[in-house]
């Protein structure tokens, strides 16, 4: 099958993705969007909501849709590594034997990931960054597609243990997530209190996925549009030759290169869903909020004003 010929199946399946999930979550199509664009662009996810938006429904809803296994990770100040990678036992042969953590799964809910201490945090980024995790000296490959989401409380800082920027870079995505509008909360609690199943149905396979990604990532982009891309990423950096005046007043630091990269994997997966063989500036500007939002730092006169991240984002357009 040529590429042309595989985005055009690439938007059907997209659409009817849209369309099974849509059964279970009520609105938030922008979120699921995103957590879409995410999982084929191969990156992964950090969600910011009160509780009680359906985070976890959401993401067990697209799992079942993807047709992938998934868990969930409760964290909390006392989870171990060992919790979530696994450890090793002696069997009753008086041999080592690996006991998989929750970690080896396609899905990796992990809830609350500011709730749990450092050391913990740095076992999942690993897992992020290397698709595979080292226990005790070995080595296990993770199964691929392999994506994490991870969700925080925005309202509930005390006991938390933020996490530090170098590793927000970790995530292609920080995804906000607001109240249902007045008509989508009717709608939610009339199909919640109800007495109906839904069932999700898969639609697609591992394999699915990981060709779509390697589709993605072969869709030819523009020099301009990589230019444009770079230099949106410049313009955050305040000691910077780009840097504009409200970058220079309102931040500390600015986005690295790996916010460029994922501008463009973004843009190219944001272009392939509308149907389009090559993404453009606007598909770079579609993605930029979401993936600029985390990697810049205010400081405290932009904080004081007012200023928000998307302020200062879109004054780079």
């Amino acid at each position: 099958m040529s590429d042309v010929a595989a985005i055009e199946q690439f938007v059907k399946q997209y659409k009817d993705l849209k369309t099974e999930i849509a059964k279970v979550i009520i609105g938030q199509e922008t979120v699921v969007n995103q957590i879409l664009i995410s999982i084929f662009s191969g990156g992964h996810s950090l969600l910011i909501g009160v509780p009680g938006l359906a985070k976890t429904l959401m993401v067990n809803t697209i799992a079942q849709a993807l047709g992938l296994d998934f868990k969930r990770i409760q964290f909390t100040p006392d989870l171990m590594p060992s919790d979530i990678l696994g450890s090793e036992i002696l069997d009753e042969d008086r041999h080592f034997k690996f006991i998989k953590g929750p970690i080896f799964s396609n899905i990796i809910l992990a809830d609350e990931i500011n709730r749990t201490p450092p050391k913990t945090q740095a076992a999942l980024l690993e897992a992020m960054q290397e698709r595979s995790v080292t226990v005790a000296g070995h080595h296990y490959k993770l199964s691929l597609p392999y994506f994490v989401l991870a969700t925080q409380n925005p309202i509930e800082q005390e006991g938390t243990y933020p996490l530090p920027e170098a590793q927000l870079d970790r995530f292609m995505f920080a995804i906000n997530l607001d109240y249902p509008s007045f008509k989508e909360e009717v709608a939610v609690v009339k199909a919640t209190t109800s007495d109906t199943q839904v069932k999700v149905n898969s639609l697609l396979s591992a394999q699915q996925i990981i060709d779509f990604q390697h589709l993605i990532r072969r869709i030819p982009v523009a020099d301009n549009v990589i230019e444009y891309a770079v230099t949106m990423v410049s313009k955050t950096r305040p000691k910077g030759d780009e840097a504009t005046d409200l970058v220079k007043t309102y931040l500390d630091w600015g986005a690295g290169p790996r916010a460029s990269q994922n501008l463009i994997l973004a843009a190219k997966t944001h272009a392939a869903i509308h149907g389009k063989f090559s993404p453009d500036i606007e598909n770079v500007q579609a993605v930029a909020n979401s993936i600029l939002r985390h990697r810049i730092i205010k400081n405290y006169k932009a904080e004081a004003e007012g200023i928000s991240e998307e302020d200062i984002i879109k004054s780079l357009f």
